[in-house]
């Protein structure tokens, strides 16, 4: 487990005010556990109820970037990173995994009605404000999306 930053310190507009980087396993019970812990630091940082609607977006586009890193990215013996960035109107969510050769579709095509799969990112991108993915490297992709919220001073 690693800690890249957790302060309170005062930042630039650009730099996240409190952040958190942890591996877990490619696995449902990794994904699972990546899901839950995002909720937990959004609603510990920003102060809004588990079951307000900043905090389902997150709990949503954390489940389905953490699946699809599972499902699609993954390779045997190789865990995916989770990285939460608190920003100063909104919440980051990163999910690295390593097959930067199965990038998501530039376009999102609709399901068809009969199809069992193929909805995640069309979630992602409902519940998220903006979403996109980089290759860092050529062992690794990054899909992030975020989620943007107002306290009641704003």
């Amino acid at each position: 487990m690693t800690q890249d930053q957790l302060t309170d310190e005062a930042k630039p507009p650009h730099t996240p005010a409190r952040q958190l980087t942890l591996r877990f396993s490619s696995t449902r019970r990794g994904a699972r556990l990546a899901r839950q812990l995002a909720v937990q630091l959004f609603t510990e940082w920003t102060g809004f109820p588990y079951d307000s609607d900043p905090a389902r977006s997150v709990a949503l586009v954390t489940a389905e970037l953490a699946s699809n890193a599972v499902r699609h990215g993954s390779l045997p013996g190789r865990d995916f990173r989770l990285t939460l960035r608190l920003l100063l109107a909104g919440f980051r969510v990163e999910v690295t995994d390593t097959r930067p050769e199965c990038l998501p579709p530039p376009v999102i095509a609709e399901p068809t009605d009969d199809g069992t799969s193929g909805r995640g990112l069309l979630l992602v991108q409902a519940y998220a404000d903006r979403w996109g993915c980089t290759a860092g490297d050529a062992y690794t992709k990054t899909v992030w999306a975020e989620v943007e919220f107002r306290t009641t001073g704003s």
